[in-house]
């Protein structure tokens, strides 16, 4: 297991099954292209509780959340966890597949979530809350 998803392992995180199965099959698919990253985002799966969409609790940051990140010093930030098709660091969405996005993943309003940064630091900051994005009737 790499570093990214290491230092969050304490934390325990609960997927649905629909993200579960949508996320090891993108994953699966990027382990040619992003390894390191593809494999963190498996690791994370392997160990996710998996729950029916149903009964998921509105805090747990699925794909679509947009959530509000508040790091070390304080600062907040708004960021939407996204599949990397639709990723825009301009509109403030994140991949799932990059460290902070799979730190993100399952995780719970009130955690904080540690990653690594491009260059080599360990990054962390505390989910402060979970919105959720609209789904179609």
């Amino acid at each position: 297991m790499h570093a990214a998803t290491q230092s969050r392992s304490r934390n325990t995180i609960l997927v649905s099954t629909a993200d579960h199965d949508r996320l090891s099959s993108l994953a699966r698919a990027f382990l040619e292209r992003t390894p390191e990253m593809a494999e963190d985002l498996l690791a994370e799966m392997d160990r996710a509780r998996v729950a029916a969409e149903a009964v998921m609790p509105a805090d747990v940051v699925r794909m679509g959340s947009t959530l509000t990140l508040q790091d070390p010093e304080g600062s907040l930030q708004t960021v939407t966890l996204v599949y990397p098709a639709e990723a825009d660091i301009a509109e403030r969405r994140i991949s799932v597949l990059t460290p902070l996005g799979t730190a993100l993943i399952g995780a719970q309003a009130g955690c904080t979530v540690s990653w690594r940064s491009r260059d080599s630091r360990v990054l962390s900051a505390t989910i402060h809350a979970v919105e959720q994005a609209r789904r179609a009737p």
